[in-house]
């Protein structure tokens, strides 16, 4: 039986580009759990209940708040497209591999997992420990993909700063969700739809 040697492990770059199908989604379902498991333990560690932070709230207000917030969201993003090169706002071809091909149903329990899993660390755990801005730092560095650029990057901080600034004005992590949901969701379809055509 051959030994195994750490020293024979090699690290390297790999583009989405070498990337199949199949490793892209797992890749992605692999880190929001991830996500998901660190956001839960934070929040043990804070002394708070994660599960009380995903408790439904009465009335729909959060709904508004949400959908409101994406609505502005993909305004700013609709303009900024207008006037900004597709270079400038170049992700590597992360969001085009991911939603191109994909069937509505599938956009939609994406966006809905990526929504829940990072709100719930970034949101839930996160900000109530360092607050909206500094929260917002690291949001925008974890989505290092478009670190290259500093439309996207101010775009993703502005984004998160308004996550948790409508997380703070309805105290329920709905509202942000809803919100995180939509955007990805539209923008998803755009996608999608847009290279149909």
């Amino acid at each position: 039986m051959k030994k195994f040697d750490i020293r024979n492990i090699r690290v390297r770059s790999v583009s989405v580009d070498e990337l199949s199908d199949r490793m892209l989604l797992l890749n992605l379902y692999v880190t929001q759990a991830v996500t998901l498991v660190i956001g839960l333990a934070w929040c043990f560690f804070q002394g708070r209940n994660p599960f009380a932070l995903l408790g439904l709230p009465s009335g729909a207000s959060f709904l508004y708040w949400g959908f409101g917030f994406a609505l502005a969201v993909l305004a700013v993003d609709l303009i900024l497209s207008r006037w900004v090169p597709e270079e400038a706002a170049d992700d590597g071809g992360v969001n085009e591999r991911i939603f191109r091909s994909r069937p509505v149903w599938h956009i939609a329990l994406l966006s809905l997992v990526v929504a829940v899993c990072e709100e719930m660390l970034f949101r839930g755990a996160i900000q109530h420990s360092l607050g909206p801005y500094w929260t917002s730092i690291l949001f925008a560095a974890i989505h290092v993909r478009y670190l290259k650029h500093w439309i996207p990057t101010g775009l993703v901080f502005g984004i998160s700063y308004g996550l948790g600034w409508i997380y703070m004005q309805t105290d329920t992590l709905w509202a942000p969700i809803a919100a995180h949901f939509a955007i990805d969701f539209i923008m998803g379809l755009i996608i999608r739809f847009r290279r149909e055509a």
